[in-house]
């Protein structure tokens, strides 16, 4: 039976490995690292998260987001809003005058089912005077 291919592939990613760089002209070591292919892969991946934190981190908390096609300027996204308050109150507005037009309609049509106000009012008697 064949064995599992698994531990090969550990054994081959633990492989230590030394990385020499020499002065070409002199044949000098300059510098000598000890390497392993899992260092290398865990050293990149660490600079590739760091790097796409840094940028991500970089466009949403500073202004450069607002160079994203699609996205808008800060005064559009600030005169936007201010119109959608606008709308939202000329829309409560209206809807406040139809409703009051709508009543005034039925008052002068001798409409019957226009709701009176029926709450009991405590009117406090008049003190007569003993004059």
């Amino acid at each position: 039976m064949a064995k599992i291919e698994g531990t090969s592939t550990l054994k081959r990613l633990r492989n230590r490995y030394r990385l020499v760089i020499m002065n070409d002209d002199s044949y000098e070591e300059v510098v000598t690292f000890k390497l392993s292919r899992l260092s290398v892969y865990v050293f990149l991946s660490t600079i590739f998260v760091l790097l796409t934190g840094l940028t991500v981190g970089l466009i949403v908390f500073t202004p450069l987001k607002l160079y994203i096609p699609g996205y808008g300027s800060g005064s559009g996204t600030r005169e936007l809003r201010e119109l959608k308050m606008r709308t939202d109150s000329l829309e409560r507005a209206t809807k406040y005058k139809d409703q009051y037009l709508e009543n005034v309609k039925k008052v002068l049509g001798g409409d019957a089912t226009v709701k009176l106000d029926t709450s009991l009012l405590n009117v406090p008697e008049p003190e007569k005077s003993t004059e």
